[in-house]
């Protein structure tokens, strides 16, 4: 699979981009940065430390420094102030590309038309501003995987939001409703479900190696942020569920549903609005929920240990 990956490093994003460097079917051919957990400029470079560190060899560029139509907040209280933990070290020998994620991901998919999945795990915003660039993006990219939102539970920086979708509702929306004919949604529901404890770190932390080193290191940060927040010993591999559905479909079930985005709520801005009402004519939906949308392939229940089995494979493989 050759993946376009748009990316917020980001503790979880660099075990994501670590799993798929262990998977022999997976092929990242071009990085976008993205606002979110840190600065744009500041996630490229930490996607080029990741992948120096895995030996992959891809193209960096630097994407939308602001949300469309809010301001920056970004998580360095979560993934610390470098973004990794504390653990970024030293400066990527590599320098990112001079076009922007956005043109970088319209450049590739127009060259070639249906050979690239993207996988988004971060706000959606360079993938909006891709979308306004070529209204076609639709049909040029073979698939779509998005981390993000939050359908049936709760959301994690507010009652209703994840951070992805509440960084920028309004590019979530766009993107969601941009007519993605393959669009898989891997939200809170499925990534909640992928919570580690302690026996499972301590086999990790037991790995040696510097790709497992660097793992342990970042899941030891993640941890105590964790058990800071909640009490409890552990940490959510979000963006690492969504990489691993990504390659492996059957890891979880699926429901079909049209969703929106909340953009002027005063309490639920960001809050994921689903269509899982199973009746009526489309005529019907369209008139009535004021959407007309695509449905999405939204994931469900996850075979959370298999996953965590992989996960645990690509790391100690490293």
């Amino acid at each position: 699979m050759r993946i376009i990956l748009d990316t917020d490093p980001g503790v979880d994003d660099a075990l994501a981009i670590m799993y798929l460097a262990a998977q022999e079917d997976a092929e990242i051919v071009a990085v976008g940065s993205v606002h979110g957990n840190v600065p744009s400029p500041l996630a490229a470079q930490n996607a080029l430390r990741v992948l120096e560190l895995v030996g992959i060899d891809a193209p960096v560029a630097v994407g939308a420094a602001r949300p469309l139509a809010q301001p920056l907040q970004t998580a360095e209280f979560v993934h610390g102030s470098d973004g990794l933990g504390g653990r970024a070290g030293a400066p990527p020998r590599g320098k990112p590309v001079s076009e922007s994620a956005a043109e970088q991901l319209v450049r590739l998919a127009r060259a070639e038309p249906g050979e690239h999945t993207l996988l988004a795990l971060g706000p959606l915003t360079n993938i909006a501003l891709a979308v306004l660039l070529e209204p076609d993006l639709p049909k040029l990219l073979r698939s779509v995987v998005i981390m993000g939102g939050a359908v049936s539970v709760p959301g994690n920086i507010t009652p209703y939001a994840d951070a992805n979708f509440f960084h920028d509702p309004e590019a979530a929306d766009l993107v969601l409703g941009a007519g993605f004919g393959d669009l898989t949604l891997v939200a809170l529901d499925a990534t909640e479900q992928a919570r580690v404890g302690d026996e499972w770190l301590t086999a990790v932390g037991a790995l040696s190696g510097p790709r497992a080193e660097f793992a342990s290191g970042l899941l030891e940060h993640y941890a105590a942020f964790y058990a800071q927040m909640f009490g409890t010993p552990g940490c959510t591999l979000h963006d690492p569920l969504a990489a691993a559905i990504m390659l492996d479909p059957k890891l979880a079930t699926y429901r079909e549903m049209p969703l929106a985005i909340e953009l002027t709520g005063t309490h639920t801005r960001g809050q994921i609005v689903s269509d899982q009402r199973p009746i009526a004519s489309d005529a019907y939906i369209t008139s009535t929920a004021g959407t007309g949308r695509a449905p999405v392939k939204v994931a469900g229940t996850v075979e959370v240990q298999r996953f965590l089995e992989q996960m645990y494979e690509a790391l100690r493989m490293s």
